[in-house]
C-alpha cells in the first residue's frame, strides 16, 4: 500500500472515529438522561457503529468515482455542480444504506426509539382515557376539550396518532432530519477531500517546479562549466607537435598541462567549487601552453595574497578569465601586451583581478564565452551576492573583477 493510500485510510478512520466520539459525547453525556430513562443504550452504540462503516465505505466509493472521472482536475467553475450533485447523491445513498443495514441486522436505534414512543403513546391515551372511545372515526365530532388536549398532545409528545381505521400511525419527520445530516455530514467531508487534494496538488505542482528549475540550473552551470574553447586545444596541439622534435623535454611538460586542463575542466562538473590555489596551478599550466604560441608577445604579472589560497571559488571560472583576457586582448595586439593576476581581500570579499594589455569596446561578449558564462555562473551560485564587471582602467588596460563572498 502507497504513503498516499495509508495517509488517506488514517484520515478516513481518524475523522469517522472523531465524528462518533462526539455522537458519544452528546448521546451519553449531554443527553444522557434522556437515554436513561427510554433506554437501548446497546441499540444505540449499534447503530452509531452500522452508520460509522457504512459512512466510510459510502465515502470511500465516491473517492473511487472522484478519482475515475478525474473531475478534481478540472476549474472551479465545473466543480460546484458536480460537487452539489456528488453531495446530494452520497447524502441519500448514506442514508438509504445505513437504513438498509440496520434494519437488516434487527438492531435499529431509531426503530427501538419509536417503539418506545408507540408504548408511551397507548400509556397516554390510558391516562387521557381514549382507550373505550372511537374517537379517531371522525375527529371532526369531538367537542370535548380534554379529549382533543389528549389527542393533541399525544401526537405531540410521541409523533403517534390513530387513523380512522383505529390503526396507529407514526408521523415521521426524523427521516427528513436525517437526509439533511447526512447531507451536512458529507457535504463536509467533500469539502475537506477536495481542499486537501488541490492543496496537496498545488505543494506537489510547486515542488516539481522548484525540481525541475534546480535541474535547468544544475545543467546550465554544467554546460558552463565544461565549457573549454576548442581553439585553445587545437592550438595547443599544434605547438606540442611543433615542439615535439624542437624540444622533447617541453613538449612532454606541455602535454602535462593539457592534460591537467582538461582532468579540472571535466572535474569541474562535479565539483561546486576548488580552492583558489587550485585554480591557479591550472591557471599556470593555461598561461604555460599559451606561451608556448605567444612566445614574448605574452608577459605574465601575479599578486596573489597567500591568506586567500585556501578561498573556495568556482571551478574553471579564473581560468575563463585569463583565457577571455588573452583572446580579446593579447592576440589582437602587435606587439602582444601583459596579463595580470591579482587576488586579496576587500570589505569581507575576495576579490579576483584580471587585467590585460588592450581596449575594451562596446560588445563586450564579442564572439567569446568567458564574460557570458561567468556572469551566469555567478548569479546561479551566489544568488546575487556575488559581483562581477568589466572595465578600462588607465594605463591601456582592460580589469575583470570578481568579487566573492568570504568564506570562514
Amino acid at each position: 500500500m502507497s504513503k498516499t493510500n495509508v495517509r488517506y485510510w488514517l484520515c478516513q478512520i481518524t475523522g469517522w472515529g472523531l465524528w462518533g466520539l462526539i455522537i458519544l459525547y452528546f448521546n451519553f453525556v449531554v443527553f444522557g438522561d434522556r437515554l436513561k430513562e427510554q433506554g437501548g443504550e446497546k441499540e444505540n452504540l449499534i447503530s452509531l457503529g452500522i452508520f460509522l462503516v457504512v459512512g466510510i465505505l459510502v465515502t470511500h466509493t465516491a473517492r473511487l468515482i472522484l478519482k475515475r472521472t478525474n473531475w478534481l482536475k478540472l476549474s472551479i467553475n465545473r466543480i460546484v455542480p458536480l460537487f452539489i450533485i456528488c453531495v446530494g447523491a452520497t447524502g441519500v445513498a448514506l442514508f438509504y444504506a445505513d437504513n438498509f443495514i440496520e434494519s437488516r441486522s434487527g438492531y435499529s436505534y431509531d426503530k427501538y426509539v419509536i417503539n418506545k414512543r408507540l408504548e408511551k403513546a397507548k400509556k397516554m391515551e390510558e391516562q387521557y382515557g381514549l382507550t373505550s372511545l372511537t374517537y379517531y372515526k371522525d375527529p371532526n365530532l369531538i367537542t370535548d376539550s380534554s379529549i382533543k388536549k389528549g389527542i393533541s398532545e399525544i401526537k405531540k409528545n410521541t409523533g403517534w396518532y390513530r387513523n380512522k381505521r383505529g390503526e396507529w400511525i407514526f408521523q415521521n419527520k426524523s427521516d427528513l432530519v436525517s437526509i439533511y445530516y447526512n447531507l451536512l455530514l458529507v457535504a463536509i467531508w467533500m469539502l475537506i477531500y477536495i481542499v486537501y487534494h488541490y492543496v496537496e496538488k498545488n505543494r506537489k505542482d510547486q515542488l516539481d517546479r522548484l525540481k525541475l528549475e534546480s535541474t535547468v540550473k544544475e545543467l546550465e552551470l554544467k554546460t558552463i562549466k565544461s565549457h573549454i574553447n576548442p581553439h585553445f586545444i587545437f592550438n595547443s596541439l599544434n605547438s606540442i607537435r611543433a615542439l615535439v622534435d624542437e624540444n622533447p623535454t617541453r613538449a612532454r611538460r606541455a602535454i602535462t598541462e593539457l592534460s591537467n586542463i582538461l582532468r579540472s575542466s571535466m572535474q569541474a562538473e562535479k565539483a561546486e567549487t576548488v580552492t583558489l590555489q587550485s585554480e591557479l596551478d591550472i591557471v599556470k599550466d593555461y598561461l604555460a601552453l599559451e606561451q608556448m604560441r605567444f612566445e614574448e608577445r605574452l608577459k605574465v604579472e601575479m599578486d596573489i595574497d597567500k591568506d586567500t589560497l585556501e578561498q573556495p571559488v568556482p571551478p574553471m571560472m579564473l581560468q575563463t578569465l585569463v583565457e577571455n583576457s588573452i583572446k580579446h586582448g593579447i592576440s589582437k595586439l602587435i606587439n602582444g601586451g601583459v596579463v595580470r593576476i591579482v587576488a586579496g581581500f576587500t570589505d569581507q570579499h575576495l576579490e579576483l583581478l584580471v587585467q590585460n594589455t588592450g581596449h575594451l569596446n562596446g560588445n563586450i561578449n564579442g564572439d567569446g564565452f568567458g564574460i557570458k558564462s561567468t556572469q551566469d555562473r555567478l548569479n546561479l551560485m551566489y544568488q546575487g551576492k556575488a559581483v562581477f564587471e568589466i572595465k578600462n582602467i588607465e594605463g591601456g588596460m582592460v580589469e575583470s573583477k570578481v568579487s566573492l563572498p568570504v568564506t570562514i
